[in-house]
C-alpha cells in the first residue's frame, strides 16, 4: 500500500479546479490527503468550501511583503509546514520567483486555460477568439520558472463556436477543467508521472 500524499493547494478566488480537486479525492478515495488551502487573498471564497470540507486552511497576503522574493519564502515555510508531496496551483494568480519553483520542481503542477504553447499568461479566451482560432482549450503542466512553458501534462480541447463570447468560452473551458486537473493529479498522486529530458512520461495501465 502506496503511503498517503500530502497535497497543498493555492488558489486566489473562487477555486473550482480546488473544489473539483477534492470532490474527486474523496469521492475516488485517492492515496492522498489534501493538507492545506492557502490563499494570497483573505476574501477567496474558495478558502470558505475548504473549511467547510475540514480541510485547513491559511492565508499569506503578498501585500504584507516588500518584494515578489519576501511573499514567495513567506509562502514558502506557510507551505512546507505541511509537508507537502504536491503543490497544486488552482487559480492562484502570482507569477512565482524562480528560487520558489525550484524548490517545488517537478512537483507542482498548474492548470493553464489555454492550448499551450499557444497564448500563455492573461485572457487566453479573448486571445483565442481574437486569432480565429477553431479550437481552444486547457493545458496540466509542471511548472517551470518560465511562466505557463513547463513539461506537458495533459490537455484538452474545445470547439469555438460561432457566436462565442469570452465569458461563454471560458465556461466551456472550466467544464472540462473539472474533470482533466482532478485526474493529472491523480496520475501524481499514484506515481504514475515522470518527468524526464522535460517532457512527462505517463503509465497509463
Amino acid at each position: 500500500m502506496a503511503a498517503m500524499k500530502n497535497i497543498v493547494i493555492l488558489i486566489s478566488g473562487r477555486g473550482s479546479n480546488m473544489e473539483a480537486v477534492v470532490r474527486a479525492a474523496q469521492a475516488e478515495q485517492w492515496p492522498a490527503r489534501i493538507a492545506a488551502v492557502i490563499s494570497n487573498k483573505a476574501d477567496a471564497k474558495g478558502l470558505e468550501f475548504a473549511a467547510a470540507h475540514g480541510i485547513p486552511t491559511a492565508v499569506v497576503s503578498n501585500k504584507d511583503y516588500p518584494s515578489r522574493e519576501a511573499f514567495d519564502a513567506a509562502l514558502q515555510e506557510v507551505i512546507d509546514g505541511f509537508n507537502p508531496d504536491l503543490v497544486v496551483l488552482a487559480g492562484f494568480m502570482r507569477i512565482l520567483t524562480p528560487g520558489f519553483v525550484s524548490h517545488y520542481e517537478n512537483r507542482m503542477l498548474n492548470i493553464h486555460p489555454s492550448l499551450l504553447p499557444l497564448f500563455p499568461g492573461l485572457h487566453t479566451h479573448e486571445q483565442a477568439l481574437a486569432s480565429g482560432q477553431a479550437t481552444h482549450g486547457a493545458t496540466v503542466h509542471f511548472v517551470t520558472a518560465e511562466l505557463d512553458h513547463g513539461p506537458l501534462v495533459d490537455q484538452v480541447s474545445v470547439p469555438v463556436l460561432p457566436g462565442d463570447t469570452a465569458e461563454v468560452l471560458a465556461a466551456r473551458v472550466l467544464e472540462q477543467e473539472w474533470v482533466m486537473y482532478p485526474r493529472a493529479i491523480r496520475w501524481f498522486v499514484e506515481g504514475r508521472l515522470r518527468v524526464e529530458d522535460g517532457k512527462v512520461n505517463i503509465d497509463r495501465n
